[in-house]
Protein backbone atom coordinates (compact mmCIF):
# COMPACT_ATOMS: atom_id res chain seq x y z
CA UNK A 1 0.00 0.00 0.00
CA UNK A 2 1.49 3.54 -0.68
CA UNK A 3 2.30 5.56 1.77
CA UNK A 4 -0.62 8.13 2.00
CA UNK A 5 2.05 10.72 2.76
CA UNK A 6 3.55 10.14 -0.89
CA UNK A 7 0.08 10.23 -2.38
CA UNK A 8 -0.22 14.06 -0.76
CA UNK A 9 2.88 14.74 -1.80
CA UNK A 10 2.24 13.76 -5.75
CA UNK A 11 -1.23 15.28 -5.74
CA UNK A 12 0.76 18.91 -5.66
CA UNK A 13 2.10 17.92 -8.95
CA UNK A 14 -1.10 17.19 -10.35
CA UNK A 15 0.13 13.10 -10.51
CA UNK A 16 -0.10 9.67 -8.79
CA UNK A 17 2.48 7.43 -7.21
CA UNK A 18 3.50 4.14 -9.59
CA UNK A 19 5.48 2.35 -6.90
CA UNK A 20 7.81 2.64 -3.97
CA UNK A 21 11.84 2.96 -5.66
CA UNK A 22 13.82 2.77 -2.78
CA UNK A 23 13.34 3.43 0.98
CA UNK A 24 16.93 3.88 2.31
CA UNK A 25 17.97 7.98 3.25
CA UNK A 26 14.76 9.43 1.47
CA UNK A 27 11.70 7.34 0.21
CA UNK A 28 12.28 7.47 -3.38
CA UNK A 29 8.51 6.83 -5.84
CA UNK A 30 8.36 6.43 -9.24
CA UNK A 31 5.05 9.13 -10.16
CA UNK A 32 3.10 9.61 -13.60
CA UNK A 33 2.38 13.60 -14.28
CA UNK A 34 -0.68 14.42 -15.62
CA UNK A 35 0.27 14.28 -18.93
CA UNK A 36 1.37 10.81 -18.52
CA UNK A 37 5.61 11.85 -18.56
CA UNK A 38 7.20 10.03 -15.38
CA UNK A 39 9.24 10.97 -12.78
CA UNK A 40 10.37 10.37 -9.38
CA UNK A 41 8.94 11.41 -6.12
CA UNK A 42 11.48 12.42 -3.10
CA UNK A 43 10.29 12.59 0.25
CA UNK A 44 13.33 13.85 2.09
CA UNK A 45 14.54 12.33 5.39
CA UNK A 46 13.12 14.60 8.46
CA UNK A 47 15.91 16.27 10.36
CA UNK A 48 18.47 15.63 7.51
CA UNK A 49 18.98 18.61 4.83
CA UNK A 50 16.91 21.82 5.65
CA UNK A 51 15.06 23.47 2.92
CA UNK A 52 17.82 25.89 2.43
CA UNK A 53 20.26 23.70 1.71
CA UNK A 54 17.53 21.29 -0.64
CA UNK A 55 16.45 24.36 -2.23
CA UNK A 56 20.35 24.80 -2.86
CA UNK A 57 20.74 21.06 -4.07
CA UNK A 58 17.57 21.83 -6.18
CA UNK A 59 18.91 25.21 -7.92
CA UNK A 60 22.40 24.03 -8.30
CA UNK A 61 20.89 20.61 -10.40
CA UNK A 62 18.52 22.31 -12.32
CA UNK A 63 21.47 24.51 -13.46
CA UNK A 64 24.03 21.86 -13.83
CA UNK A 65 20.87 20.33 -16.36
CA UNK A 66 20.73 23.34 -18.34
CA UNK A 67 24.58 23.40 -19.01
CA UNK A 68 24.33 19.93 -20.30
CA UNK A 69 25.39 17.39 -17.49
CA UNK A 70 23.52 14.62 -16.96
CA UNK A 71 21.82 14.83 -13.92
CA UNK A 72 18.25 15.29 -13.40
CA UNK A 73 16.56 18.73 -13.04
CA UNK A 74 13.77 19.55 -10.17
CA UNK A 75 10.25 19.85 -11.38
CA UNK A 76 8.13 22.78 -10.17
CA UNK A 77 4.93 21.65 -8.27
CA UNK A 78 1.45 22.67 -9.57
CA UNK A 79 2.28 26.21 -6.96
CA UNK A 80 5.42 26.88 -9.10
CA UNK A 81 7.76 25.87 -6.55
CA UNK A 82 10.26 23.14 -6.48
CA UNK A 83 9.96 22.36 -3.09
CA UNK A 84 6.99 21.16 -1.07
CA UNK A 85 6.40 21.37 2.53
CA UNK A 86 4.18 18.27 3.55
CA UNK A 87 1.98 18.05 6.84
CA UNK A 88 4.50 17.09 9.77
CA UNK A 89 7.22 19.48 8.34
CA UNK A 90 8.48 16.65 6.02
CA UNK A 91 10.10 17.94 2.58
CA UNK A 92 8.94 16.55 -0.89
CA UNK A 93 10.59 17.51 -4.60
CA UNK A 94 9.94 15.73 -8.06
CA UNK A 95 13.07 15.02 -10.38
CA UNK A 96 13.26 14.20 -14.30
CA UNK A 97 12.98 10.57 -14.71
CA UNK A 98 16.29 8.97 -15.40
CA UNK A 99 16.57 5.80 -17.48
CA UNK A 100 19.15 3.27 -17.32
CA UNK A 101 20.09 0.82 -14.10
CA UNK A 102 22.48 1.36 -11.73
CA UNK A 103 26.09 1.01 -12.65
CA UNK A 104 25.99 -1.89 -9.75
CA UNK A 105 25.56 -2.51 -5.82
CA UNK A 106 27.83 -2.73 -3.30
CA UNK A 107 29.46 -6.04 -2.25
CA UNK A 108 28.92 -7.25 -5.67
CA UNK A 109 30.86 -8.11 -8.25
CA UNK A 110 30.93 -5.43 -11.57
CA UNK A 111 28.51 -7.13 -14.32
CA UNK A 112 30.52 -6.61 -16.84
CA UNK A 113 33.36 -7.77 -19.45
CA UNK A 114 36.70 -6.30 -18.57
CA UNK A 115 37.18 -4.14 -21.71
CA UNK A 116 33.62 -2.31 -20.83
CA UNK A 117 34.21 -2.24 -16.90
CA UNK A 118 37.18 -0.02 -18.03
CA UNK A 119 35.40 1.87 -20.76
CA UNK A 120 32.48 3.05 -18.18
CA UNK A 121 34.72 4.20 -15.51
CA UNK A 122 36.62 6.09 -18.08
CA UNK A 123 33.26 7.46 -19.07
CA UNK A 124 32.16 8.08 -15.45
CA UNK A 125 35.36 9.87 -15.09
CA UNK A 126 34.73 12.34 -17.64
CA UNK A 127 31.82 13.05 -16.71
CA UNK A 128 32.91 13.90 -12.90
CA UNK A 129 34.95 16.26 -14.52
CA UNK A 130 32.01 17.17 -16.65
CA UNK A 131 30.28 18.76 -13.99
CA UNK A 132 33.04 20.20 -11.55
CA UNK A 133 34.03 22.03 -14.96
CA UNK A 134 29.97 23.37 -15.01
CA UNK A 135 29.68 23.74 -11.43
CA UNK A 136 32.78 26.20 -11.74
CA UNK A 137 31.43 28.06 -14.58
CA UNK A 138 27.71 29.11 -12.37
CA UNK A 139 27.55 31.92 -10.49
CA UNK A 140 26.04 30.05 -6.78
CA UNK A 141 23.23 32.39 -5.39
CA UNK A 142 23.91 34.28 -2.24
CA UNK A 143 21.54 32.22 -0.43
CA UNK A 144 23.29 28.50 -1.56
CA UNK A 145 24.01 26.55 1.06
CA UNK A 146 25.41 22.67 1.35
CA UNK A 147 27.21 20.90 4.30
CA UNK A 148 30.80 21.08 4.18
CA UNK A 149 33.08 17.89 3.86
CA UNK A 150 35.90 19.73 3.99
CA UNK A 151 38.81 18.48 6.57
CA UNK A 152 37.22 19.81 9.92
CA UNK A 153 33.71 17.90 8.26
CA UNK A 154 35.52 14.96 7.67
CA UNK A 155 38.41 14.68 10.01
CA UNK A 156 37.83 17.22 12.89
CA UNK A 157 36.11 17.24 16.08
CA UNK A 158 32.53 16.42 14.98
CA UNK A 159 32.64 15.04 11.70
CA UNK A 160 29.31 15.08 9.18
CA UNK A 161 29.39 11.23 8.87
CA UNK A 162 30.41 10.75 12.98
CA UNK A 163 33.58 10.17 14.72
CA UNK A 164 34.63 6.90 13.07
CA UNK A 165 37.81 6.28 14.93
CA UNK A 166 35.52 6.14 18.16
CA UNK A 167 32.92 3.39 16.32
CA UNK A 168 32.02 1.26 19.27
CA UNK A 169 32.06 -2.21 17.69
CA UNK A 170 35.88 -1.74 16.26
CA UNK A 171 38.84 -3.74 18.40
CA UNK A 172 41.36 -1.82 20.03
CA UNK A 173 43.78 -2.27 17.08
CA UNK A 174 41.12 -1.57 14.62
CA UNK A 175 40.51 1.83 16.22
CA UNK A 176 44.32 2.41 16.75
CA UNK A 177 44.60 1.98 12.82
CA UNK A 178 41.44 4.72 12.53
CA UNK A 179 43.28 7.27 14.59
CA UNK A 180 46.26 6.56 12.58
CA UNK A 181 44.66 7.00 9.62
CA UNK A 182 42.49 9.92 11.26
CA UNK A 183 46.26 11.89 11.78
CA UNK A 184 47.20 10.34 8.25
CA UNK A 185 44.54 11.99 6.34
CA UNK A 186 44.37 14.96 8.32
CA UNK A 187 47.78 16.03 7.42
CA UNK A 188 47.84 14.96 3.40
CA UNK A 189 44.28 16.95 3.03
CA UNK A 190 46.46 20.40 4.85
CA UNK A 191 49.07 19.65 2.27
CA UNK A 192 47.04 19.27 -0.50
CA UNK A 193 45.08 22.00 0.46
CA UNK A 194 48.19 24.23 0.47
CA UNK A 195 49.16 22.90 -2.96
CA UNK A 196 46.25 24.24 -4.45
CA UNK A 197 43.45 22.09 -4.00
CA UNK A 198 40.03 24.27 -3.89
CA UNK A 199 36.64 23.26 -1.91
CA UNK A 200 33.79 23.61 -4.18
CA UNK A 201 30.15 21.87 -4.87
CA UNK A 202 30.70 17.76 -5.25
CA UNK A 203 28.51 15.08 -5.26
CA UNK A 204 30.12 13.30 -2.09
CA UNK A 205 28.35 9.83 -2.63
CA UNK A 206 29.28 8.77 -6.32
CA UNK A 207 28.58 4.78 -5.32
CA UNK A 208 27.34 2.94 -8.00
CA UNK A 209 23.93 3.19 -7.09
CA UNK A 210 23.96 6.93 -7.96
CA UNK A 211 25.28 6.30 -11.64
CA UNK A 212 22.52 5.10 -14.16
CA UNK A 213 23.71 3.41 -17.49
CA UNK A 214 21.55 3.55 -20.43
CA UNK A 215 23.25 1.96 -23.69
CA UNK A 216 26.17 4.44 -23.37
CA UNK A 217 25.40 7.23 -21.67
CA UNK A 218 25.74 7.44 -17.81
CA UNK A 219 23.78 10.10 -15.56
CA UNK A 220 24.37 10.88 -11.97
CA UNK A 221 21.79 11.18 -9.71
CA UNK A 222 20.96 11.36 -5.68
CA UNK A 223 22.82 14.50 -4.85
CA UNK A 224 21.29 14.39 -1.41
CA UNK A 225 24.69 13.99 0.43
CA UNK A 226 26.57 16.88 -1.72
CA UNK A 227 28.05 19.89 -0.35
CA UNK A 228 31.25 21.88 -0.22
CA UNK A 229 34.03 19.52 -0.36
CA UNK A 230 37.73 18.26 -2.14
CA UNK A 231 37.18 17.24 -5.73
CA UNK A 232 39.11 14.40 -5.70
CA UNK A 233 36.99 13.20 -2.33
CA UNK A 234 34.18 12.67 -5.26
CA UNK A 235 37.00 9.75 -7.46
CA UNK A 236 37.91 8.22 -3.84
CA UNK A 237 34.33 7.82 -2.96
CA UNK A 238 33.30 6.18 -6.62
CA UNK A 239 36.59 3.69 -6.01
CA UNK A 240 35.71 2.45 -2.63
CA UNK A 241 33.29 -0.37 -3.51
CA UNK A 242 35.57 -1.45 -6.06
CA UNK A 243 38.65 -2.54 -4.06
CA UNK A 244 37.63 -6.28 -3.81
CA UNK A 245 38.15 -5.84 -8.19
CA UNK A 246 40.30 -7.83 -9.17
CA UNK A 247 40.79 -5.47 -11.98
CA UNK A 248 40.87 -2.79 -8.91
CA UNK A 249 44.03 -0.70 -10.66
CA UNK A 250 43.00 -0.75 -14.27
CA UNK A 251 39.61 0.74 -12.78
CA UNK A 252 41.38 3.09 -10.95
CA UNK A 253 43.48 4.22 -13.71
CA UNK A 254 40.50 4.39 -15.89
CA UNK A 255 38.41 6.75 -13.98
CA UNK A 256 41.55 8.97 -13.06
CA UNK A 257 42.40 9.24 -17.12
CA UNK A 258 38.51 9.95 -17.77
CA UNK A 259 38.58 13.02 -14.96
CA UNK A 260 41.80 14.08 -16.09
CA UNK A 261 44.08 13.60 -13.00
CA UNK A 262 47.50 11.80 -12.38
CA UNK A 263 47.81 12.55 -8.77
CA UNK A 264 47.26 9.01 -8.05
CA UNK A 265 48.30 8.98 -4.31
CA UNK A 266 46.15 11.53 -3.15
CA UNK A 267 43.17 9.44 -5.46
CA UNK A 268 44.28 6.65 -2.96
CA UNK A 269 43.96 8.75 0.24
CA UNK A 270 40.59 9.67 -0.67
CA UNK A 271 39.39 6.10 -1.14
CA UNK A 272 40.78 5.64 2.34
CA UNK A 273 39.27 8.90 3.63
CA UNK A 274 35.39 7.47 1.83
CA UNK A 275 35.90 3.72 3.59
CA UNK A 276 36.53 5.64 6.76
CA UNK A 277 33.51 7.60 6.52
CA UNK A 278 31.90 5.09 5.72
CA UNK A 279 32.67 3.69 9.40
CA UNK A 280 31.08 6.77 10.72
CA UNK A 281 27.97 6.65 8.78
CA UNK A 282 27.40 2.76 9.84
CA UNK A 283 27.78 3.93 13.75
CA UNK A 284 25.24 6.88 13.64
CA UNK A 285 22.65 4.59 11.05
CA UNK A 286 22.41 0.92 11.81
CA UNK A 287 21.63 -0.88 14.92
CA UNK A 288 24.25 -2.50 17.15
CA UNK A 289 24.84 -5.65 15.76
CA UNK A 290 24.49 -4.89 12.06
CA UNK A 291 26.72 -7.07 9.62
CA UNK A 292 27.44 -3.85 7.90
CA UNK A 293 29.54 -2.59 10.57
CA UNK A 294 32.19 -5.38 10.84
CA UNK A 295 32.41 -5.16 6.66
CA UNK A 296 32.80 -1.33 6.61
CA UNK A 297 35.69 -1.67 9.25
CA UNK A 298 37.80 -4.35 7.39
CA UNK A 299 37.33 -2.43 4.21
CA UNK A 300 39.21 0.65 6.15
CA UNK A 301 41.52 -1.83 7.40
CA UNK A 302 42.27 -3.40 4.12
CA UNK A 303 42.18 0.11 2.34
CA UNK A 304 44.72 2.09 5.34
CA UNK A 305 46.96 -1.19 4.84
CA UNK A 306 47.87 -0.68 0.98
CA UNK A 307 47.34 3.35 1.34
CA UNK A 308 49.44 3.73 4.95
CA UNK A 309 51.46 0.67 4.88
Amino acid sequence: MTDPLAQQAAARWGAHVVRLLSHRENAVYEIRLADGTRAALRLHRPGYQDFAAIRSELWWCAALAAEGVAVPAALPHLGGDLLAELPGGRAASVIEWVSGVPLGAGGQPLPYQPAQNLRLHHAFGALIAQFHSATDRLTLPDNFTRPRWDIAGLVGEAPLWGRFWDHPEATPRQRARLTEARDFLHGRMTIHLAAGAKIAPIHADLLRENIFVDGDRLSLIDFDDSGWGFRLFDLGTALAQNLDEAAYPDIRDALMEGYGTTDRAMVEAFTLMRCCASVGWAMTRLAPGDPVHPRHLARAMDCAARVIG
